[in-house]
Order: structure tokens, then sequence, then C-alpha cells
């Protein structure tokens, strides 16, 4: 036991407890790296937004700093609204012919299932009519006069 440190006598704890600190620091450090971290999202947030409305807030004003940028930004504005409001128009108008096709298909179906029951009843009607015709000729023949 000579060539022991004076350590490893104390039925070796001493490695023990340093690994047990070691990792207490560790969970220490992760700790901290871990608070850091949310503390640093915690400020970038509202920094990136107020840049973010910073730049939208320039990129709309900027072309009206002049006159002729802000005319020339107008006509932009004025060319893209007359091309949306044709976009618009034309799908308005495509929309209403197939409404106006299929209202057209649909009615003229109708009337030819009408046309076509209207002649079932009238042949109907015109045979049980004849029928009874018929008959009621037979019927007066066969009177005692």
């Amino acid at each position: 036991m000579a060539t022991q440190t004076k350590a490893a006598k104390s039925n070796g704890t001493a490695p023990k407890a340093k690994a047990q600190r070691s990792t207490k620091a560790s969970a220490s450090t992760s700790e901290k790296n871990q608070a850091r971290t949310v503390v640093e999202t915690a400020v970038d947030i509202p920094v990136g937004a107020v840049l973010t409305v910073t730049d939208r807030v320039t990129d709309l004003v900027e072309p009206f700093t002049g006159r002729s940028a802000a005319e020339k930004q107008l006509k932009s504005y004025r060319a893209e609204l007359r091309r949306r409001v044709k976009r618009t128009e034309r799908r308005g108008t495509t929309a209403r012919r197939k409404a106006t096709t299929e209202a057209r298909k649909t009615r003229n179906r109708v009337e030819r299932e009408a046309r076509k029951h209207q002649r079932t009843v009238e042949t109907t009607v015109k045979r049980n009519r004849n029928e009874l015709e018929q008959r009621v000729r037979k019927a007066i023949e066969l009177l005692p006069v």
C-alpha cells in the first residue's frame, strides 16, 4: 500500500467525488447555455420584427420620395389594376357563358322530355277513346230496339 496515493487510500471515494463535481459543472454549463439561448431568442425576435417592419415601410415609401418616381409607381399600380380587372372580367364572362349554356341545355332537355310525355299521354288518350267508342257502338248495336 505504500505506492497508493493519499486520495486512493480513502476507500476510493475521492475519484467519485471528482466525477460528481465534473458532472455538476457540466450540468451547470449546459443550463447556462440554455439560458443564454433563451435570452438571445427573446432579444432577437423583437429586433428582427422591427427590422422587417422597417424594410417594409421603406419599400412602401421609397417609390414616392420623388415626383417622377411617384408617377412611375402610380402608373405601374394603374397598369396592374387594369390587368387584374380585365382578368376578373374574363373569368366572369366565362362563368356567365357556361351558366347560360348549361341553363339552355337543361331547358331543352326538360322541354324534350315534356313533349315526349305529352305525346305518350295523347296517344294513350286517343287509343282509349277509340276503344271506348268501339265498345259504345257495339253496345248500341246489341241493344234491342
